[in-house]
């Protein structure tokens, strides 16, 4: 697990217009990962109950080295550059593993 590579991004969004839009945006990207970034282990988009125009993303990686490539992916920078439209506030916090389960790769 000390190999692993995670992080949170939360995202605040500038309407309920602007968060359907991101969803759908995050979906496409979902596509992308799940198709081509074998060493994405987690990658999940969270809502949260009681602020609607606010997502958190989990992101764990199962080394900077796969971190790194997920970044190049084009379907990564079309997802940055186009996020911009929606967001009005993004915080990125980088995690360090200190315990806990991950399934294995398959």
């Amino acid at each position: 697990m000390n190999e692993s590579y995670g992080l949170v991004v939360r995202f605040t969004l500038r309407d309920a217009d602007a968060a359907a839009a991101f969803d759908a945006l995050v979906a496409r990207t979902l596509e992308g990962i799940e198709a081509a970034e074998p060493g994405t282990l987690v990658y999940v988009s969270h809502r949260l109950h009681d602020e609607p125009l606010t997502r958190v993303f989990y992101e764990l990686y199962a080394d900077r080295a796969s971190f790194d490539a997920h970044e190049r992916q084009p379907h990564i920078q079309r997802f940055l550059a186009e996020r911009e439209q929606y967001v009005s506030e993004v915080e990125v916090t980088f995690l360090d593993a200190v315990a806990g389960k991950v399934r294995a790769q398959q």
